[in-house]
Parts: structure tokens; sequence; C-alpha cells
């Protein structure tokens, strides 16, 4: 039987320990991730034996995370199977890559089907790339910071610290107040919010730009393995030309460049998201479905 929880930050270092094992680049696979969202997506967690499992939802709308970790795989998808019966749901496993699919075929054959929604699949980028932004792909990226440095030759960078936390929570507060209108942004802030209430301890790594002193872009993320960093949350002004390429490239230039790739996340189906995330032209895009159990 599970036993899930709400995720406290003293979670981690179990969740940590669990989530070295996964043989993905899944976004989904790390702590502060799980933790940022948890009221948003009613997440609950459970420890089962050396396992991290996530249960996402309310009522008949329900989804599971995979079971990351070491040990017997096919028992702790079980224990997923066995919790959603409790429940009297059907037992539906978010976020299944090509890896864990064949798992979940080989262990229980033809009794999982698997849904595709291409707006589920992340973006990952290499780090290198991102940076140098060379070749004629990136043309239209070097034109706009061409351009943002020649409009705005004040323009600084600088790592985010408990110094300029309450700089990213205002910048945030005043984009949020220009579409007010929109749910699910505020949904966003308070994510936003627990992320920045918990930053250190989260082991965050970001950036902020700022022109004339003022503080106009951030983003930041975490260590998803040696290899993978995870961008979670990214903001900057529309307006002005080059401000999301040169946040980005600054940001992967001075804090990244220790990582191979980086996940950027999905583009969540929106459509204006998933141009801006094919325009960096993603080295992988990583397919995930989610699979349902039929027996």
């Amino acid at each position: 039987m599970l036993n899930f929880k709400k995720p406290d930050i003293e979670d981690k270092i179990w969740v940590d320990e669990c989530l070295r094992h996964a043989h993905s680049f899944n976004c989904e696979y790390n702590f502060g991730n799980v933790f940022v969202w948890k009221t948003v997506y009613s997440t609950l967690i459970c420890h089962y034996k050396d396992f991290f499992i996530c249960r996402w939802g309310k009522g008949d709308d329900i989804l599971y995370s995979l079971p990351i970790g070491t040990g017997d795989f096919k028992d702790a998808v079980e224990r997923i199977i066995e919790d959603a019966s409790l429940l009297g749901i059907k037992p539906r496993i978010y976020g299944v890559t090509a890896h864990y699919k064949k798992l979940l075929e080989e262990s229980f054959g033809e009794t999982f089907s698997f849904e595709h929604d291409s707006s589920m699949n992340d973006y990952v980028y290499s780090v290198e790339k991102m940076a140098s932004l060379r070749g004629k792909k990136y043309h239209g990226k070097r034109n706009h910071i061409t351009n943002f440095k020649k409009n705005n030759p004040n323009w600084s960078f600088e790592v985010i610290s408990k110094d300029n936390i309450n700089d990213c929570i205002e910048l945030h507060s005043n984009w949020i107040s220009h579409h007010a209108d929109d749910e699910d942004y505020s949904f966003e802030f308070e994510a936003v919010l627990t992320a920045f209430e918990n930053y250190d301890a989260l082991e965050f790594i970001g950036g902020l730009l700022r022109i004339d002193g003022k503080a106009i872009a951030y983003t930041f993320g975490e260590k998803q393995s040696d290899k993978v960093f995870v961008t979670h949350f990214e903001k900057a002004p529309a307006e002005i030309q080059g401000a999301y390429p040169i946040i980005n490239q600054e940001f992967t230039k001075n804090c990244l460049m220790d990582f191979e790739y980086v996940n950027r996340e999905e583009d969540l189906g929106l459509e204006g998201l998933r141009k801006a995330k094919q325009s960096y032209n993603p080295e992988i895009l990583l397919e995930k479905c989610v699979a349902v159990f039929n027996g």
C-alpha cells in the first residue's frame, strides 16, 4: 500500500536520492518542480521502498508519476495500480518516455495503452549552442541581442541571490498585473512565490537582467543531473526587443556551462510558446506519453 503525503522541504534529500536513478531527461524528475507546484496541482508524494512516486490531482482527474529509484519496478507499478483501484479510478501514469514505455511493456505485456500529446514534449537544448548562438540558424537571435545592447547600453546581468530576490518578485508582480484576466498566470505566480521563499533550500540557480539598474527579466531552475539543467521559469517584457534572447544567453553563459544540456520544459500546446521553443532548435524533442492501465 502506498502512503502519500504533501511534500515538505525536508523531503528533498530522499527524493533527490531516488531521482538520481531516473533514466530520462524528463523535466518532472526533480524535486523543485514537484515542490513549487504542489498547491496548484494538489501534489502528493510517497516513499515506497527505494522509489519516489508522485500523485497529482483530485477526484477522477488523478495522474501518477513513474516509480523512480531502485528495486522491483514491476512491484512499484503494481502498488500504483492498487492505489488507483482503492480510489476507484483508472491508473494513469504521466511522463512516460521511450525507456519506461519499454519497461512497462516488458513487465505488463499489452495491459497498458499509451496516449501521446505533443504539448507534453520536453525541449532539450545544447548548452554550448545556447551560449554561443553560432551559425545561420541563430542569426535572428544574434540580431535581437545586438539591437538590445545598442538600445540599452546600461544593461547588466547578475546571478539571483537573497539580495535581489525581492526585485524578481516585484518584476513578476508588475508583469502579472498586465495579464490579470488570465487565471493561469496567478497560479504560476503562486508557484514562483513558493520557489523564491525556498530558493536556497531548493538549490535553485537563476539570473537577473537590469536596464539602468531596474530589473526587467529573470530566469531560474535547478540541476537535474551532472549533464542536465532544467529551466522552470523565465519572464521578460515582450515589448523590449531582445530581452528574452539576452536573458537566455547570459544565464547560459554565466551559470550553465558545466552542463551539457538544458531542458526548457514543454510548450503546453500554446502556439506562441511552441514557436519560441522551436526557434532555438532543440537538440532533443523528448516525447512523453500517458500510460493507461487497462487490465
